[in-house]
């Protein structure tokens, strides 16, 4: 199986840092964000893996050449030109999963404990077209799921914007950790072009199609997005 690390944000909020640097390479306990996960997706048994890069990029490029991809087999998707978010990033790097079957796609700046391969194994028993990864958190969007856990919709607390996709007798909302198990087949099915978020794919193809989610409530999840979060990142994984 082969992954995908997103890393061409520019990580505004993790200011000054990413005044001179990438967000993925920020630091917590002498690791970079993009080793770790890097290292996180070896433990599962991926070693093949395409990283965007945009926000300087040559800085993450560098590191991957001085660390021999840490052991692992990495491509670079070039996004200088134009950072085209997650949506448009997975669509200009779908020729790298041409001959897959499934994949797996994460943000470089989540940290989690959470057993990707469980998730793997449930993605390939259910057969959805994509499997994301939630848990019952407080945060500011949610995705809307129906009582069999099926992706029917979103909801942006703040704004009080709501979007469904599909009916449903009751919708629980859960927070996403930024992890994707998907069929390579969702890769064809993108209509949208340029710049664009994988959260308005999911809710086109939830009209006709099944997402699922991974409950991984209880296990840790660190969003590195704020200088504050490192603090709490170097507190919980050495």
């Amino acid at each position: 199986m082969k992954a995908m690390i997103f890393a061409a944000g520019l990580g505004s909020r993790l200011k000054p840092w990413t005044d001179h640097h990438p967000k993925a390479l920020a630091v917590v306990n002498g690791k970079s964000l993009l080793q770790r996960n890097i290292e996180y997706l070896q433990k599962h048994g991926i070693t093949e893996v395409i990283v965007n890069v945009h926000h300087f990029a040559e800085q993450i490029v560098d590191a991957i050449k001085k660390n021999n991809g840490w052991g692992s087999t990495i491509t670079i998707s070039d996004e200088s030109d134009e950072v085209l978010e997650t949506g448009g990033g997975l669509k200009k790097a779908a020729w790298y999963f041409e001959n897959a079957t499934d994949l797996v796609v994460m943000n470089a700046d989540i940290l989690t404990d959470m057993d990707l391969s469980a998730m793997i194994i449930q993605h390939r028993r259910q057969k959805p077209l994509a499997t994301l990864a939630v848990s019952e958190r407080d945060t500011s969007r949610y995705f809307l799921f129906d009582e069999q856990g099926v992706l029917c919709g979103w909801r942006n607390m703040k704004t009080g914007e709501k979007r469904i996709s599909r009916e449903a007798g009751s919708l629980i909302p859960k927070a996403f950790s930024g992890i994707h198990v998907m069929n390579a087949d969702l890769l064809k099915l993108i209509k949208q072009e340029g710049k664009f978020s994988m959260v308005d794919v999911y809710l086109d193809l939830a009209k006709d199609h099944i997402i699922s989610s991974y409950d991984h409530t209880g296990k840790q999840l660190i969003d590195v997005g704020k200088p504050e979060s490192i603090l709490k990142a170097e507190a919980i994984f050495p």
